[in-house]
């Protein structure tokens, strides 16, 4: 086959019309070989033929051929030293995936011929052919009528993100067609599109769809990597999440699936995971990286090259120190966004790429080009901020540029409605945005993700149902996942037929819903948690590839009123700027106008907070008092923004609590009896969470002074009839 010299950029293969240019980065190596497969045999791997790329620009080895065109199978083999005590792990006989691949076909089969060393005797390397038992990279063809496809671009503080699992959200709705259920395709089908948009969703955070792969020990076992945190493409979207095909039809599917829910003023985001790749340790499999430049692509200690220094708890961490790893994950972010169409990311264990030695640097070579780069910093950049090695746990941390997941508020918010002490004062921190944590870098609200639950750990139905986790499925005896559950069965553990325990299990999930609605700051929901999902207890569900994980639709109509429940929430945080704010808030504010207060703490008799108040360990209620007519902020076409007043009753105690409403409030001293403004103000209640629906008893007004029963555990909301 007559092949032309090619260019050494872009990297991977790319077809342009009339052939396809290949380009692989190796420093390390001596020599490569481009693997052609065609479809003869009818065997996994079919022909095979290889051709020598001799050209190599700047340690990229690359070449042309006219005659190969969109739907061809294809792989390397790069030959080089192979020393493992020195970190060297070329191996020509294992057939490796493209780094740059954008479409992968098949799956690994496990067997000792993808490992360069012999199972029996690690000394001896294996030189079995692995081509047999590899998936292969497929040519695509990268265009495609993205019409008028535009990115919603929904500002921070209006957006409302859902979790959500490809397969597990849509393989069990019964209004999606067979083929399509489990897929991208299913994701944009029209009836889930509609259920996200009743719930209030902008945003879906999507867990990982860059190709990966299942560890070997889960599927001895007989189970699976379902949440996909085990990369080998990161420019691949996951072939078995496509309805039509893996001859890259996936990525056509996944763009049409993208272009949908803009359509439908969704946004895209996806969960990346550049921390570490599938290949483990120096046990693990060679199907990429380790054997194109394994010092190039993976940390390594320098006193024992041999050794894998991992930040992530998965056997290896990604060499960002290095300009080539550091290329391939820009390269990767901006193809998602230029050529997917994707909206933003969320960077799974973020610590790990902040690691320029070994402590963790916020001002990292990462962030820089992150910062610098006109497009990946226009698009919204979410960190989950920590890793597993020393020093890793850095909420509050990141650059101004970004978002970040806000484990202290998972944590205070868990806390405080399972009756926990002295969690009051650190309530109000994370209910109003968390400025302890980011008004400091000069980040506003909207850079805490907040969330109560999410992929990793229970269910919001499962947090109020178990005290400890269940994860014997799990395979690992109940030791795998974490025991700091801070969950609260409400009396019993597991399912109940007890109609008091089942009650106040629902209390308080729309106590959660509430809380999470109107905080200041970004909601992210779990997907599911709207219609009460159960993982029977499991809160490490990463290799249930089964109804532990799947959302069962069915579960709907039984749970109809949760499901109307957070319509409304959503619909008062859309409706009302006060619950979205832009910045933080002040306290004391002289507005333009009259002075005012943006918000005020109350006891439950309508007093402002005292320092004694704050400091009583025992105390589980307080009101909080929003100005929406002290907003003092305009909104991004420069107009002011004003709003409703709102009173928050929360009661997190074992008994009804009756509340006084304040006499005044909003007046010159900033405090509930600082003058006579607002003093005749009418209020309604808008949600009571003691209510299956949130909605009120009756539609009464009250009066300054009016007493208002709370029930325990329970949420009243307020709102000013003027």
């Amino acid at each position: 086959m007559h092949i032309w010299p090619g260019a050494a950029y872009p990297l991977g293969a790319t077809w342009d019309g009339w052939g396809t240019n290949f380009a692989l980065f190796s420093e390390v190596a001596e020599s490569v070989e481009l693997c052609l497969f065609d479809d003869s045999g009818g065997g996994k791997a079919g022909a095979e033929k290889r051709i020598a790329l001799t050209e190599v620009d700047g340690f990229v080895w690359h070449g042309y051929l006219p005659a190969i065109s969109p739907g061809q199978r294809y792989g390397y083999r790069v030959y080089g030293p192979h020393d493992p005590r020195r970190g060297a792990r070329c191996a020509p006989s294992k057939l490796l995936l493209d780094p740059y691949g954008k479409a992968v076909e098949g799956e690994v089969t496990w067997d000792e011929a993808l490992f360069d060393y012999r199972w029996a005797d690690p000394r001896r390397p294996n030189k079995v052919d692995s081509a047999p038992f590899m998936p292969k990279n497929i040519v695509i063809n990268p265009f495609f009528d993205w019409g008028n496809d535009r990115p919603p671009r929904i500002p921070y503080h209006e957006t409302v993100i859902y979790e959500a699992h490809v397969r597990g959200l849509t393989l069990r709705h019964p209004d999606i067609p067979l083929h399509q259920r489990g897929t991208y395709a299913g994701l944009a089908h029209p009836a889930v599109i509609e259920h996200l948009k009743r719930i209030g969703v902008t945003a879906v955070e999507l867990l990982p769809v860059h190709q990966f792969i299942p560890e070997q020990g889960l599927s001895a076992r007989g189970l699976t990597n379902y949440w996909g945190y085990n990369t080998i493409g990161f420019l691949a979207p996951h072939n078995r999440y496509c309805s039509s095909g893996q001859r890259g039809e996936q990525v056509g599917e996944f763009k049409t699936m993208v272009k949908a829910l803009h359509t439908a003023g969704i946004e895209v985001i996806l969960d990346v995971v550049y921390n570490h790749t599938a290949e483990g340790d120096g046990r693990g499999p060679t199907l990429s990286f380790r054997g194109i430049d394994n010092h190039a692509y993976y940390r390594l200690d320098d006193a024992n090259p041999w050794k894998y220094i991992d930040y992530t708890g998965c056997g290896n961490s990604l060499n960002v120190r290095h300009p080539h790893s550091l290329q391939l994950i820009m390269d990767s972010l901006r193809y998602w966004v230029l050529e997917m169409h994707v909206d933003g990311f969320r960077f799974d264990l973020a610590s790990a790429l902040a690691r320029e030695l070994h402590d963790v640097d916020r001002l990292s070579t990462f962030f820089d080009l992150v910062q610098q780069d006109p497009v990946v910093s226009q698009v919204k950049l979410i960190a989950e901020p920590w890793d597993v090695g020393e020093g890793g746990y850095q909420v509050g941390n990141f650059p101004p540029l970004w978002t970040e997941w806000n484990g202290k508020y998972r944590d205070t918010v868990r806390d405080f409605w399972r009756g926990e002490p002295a969690t009051l004062p650190e309530f109000a921190s994370r209910l109003t945005g968390s400025s302890d944590l980011y008004e400091t870098s000069g980040r506003r609200p909207v850079a805490s993700i907040n969330f109560v639950t999410c992929h990793d750990g229970f269910t919001l139905a499962d947090l109020v149902s178990y005290n400890g986790k269940h994860n014997e499925a799990n395979g690992e005896e109940n030791r795998d996942g974490t025991d700091d559950n801070r969950s609260w069965n409400c009396g019993t553990e597991g399912p109940t037929e007890d109609p008091a325990i089942a009650e106040l299990r629902a209390r308080q999930q729309r106590n959660f819903l509430v809380t999470l609605f109107l905080s200041q700051g970004i909601p992210m929901m779990s997907a599911g948690d709207e219609m009460s999902r159960t993982q029977a207890g499991n809160n490490n569900a990463y290799c249930q590839d089964n109804e532990i994980s799947w959302l069962d639709w069915s579960r709907a109509s039984g749970e109809r009123d949760l499901l109307v429940f957070t319509q409304r929430l959503a619909k008062l945080r859309r409706r009302h700027p006060v619950f979205r704010r832009r910045r933080f808030f002040h306290g004391a504010y002289s507005g333009a106008s009259a002075p005012a207060a943006d918000i005020a703490w109350l006891t439950p008799a309508g007093e402002e907070m005292t320092e004694n108040d704050w400091r009583a360990g025992y105390a589980r209620s307080v009101a909080v008092f929003l100005n929406g007519s002290a907003i003092s902020e305009p909104d991004p076409r420069g107009d002011p923004v004003t709003d409703k007043k709102f009173l928050l009753l929360f009661n997190a105690g074992a008994d009804p609590l009756t509340f006084t409403i304040p006499e005044a409030l909003g007046g010159t001293s900033g405090t509930a009896g600082g003058g006579a403004a607002g003093a005749a103000t009418e209020w309604e209640i808008v949600i009571d969470t003691l209510s299956p629906r949130g909605d009120p008893a009756d539609a009464i007004g009250f009066l300054p002074k009016t007493k208002v029963e709370v029930a325990s555990r329970a949420i009243v909301v307020l709102r000013s009839r003027l």
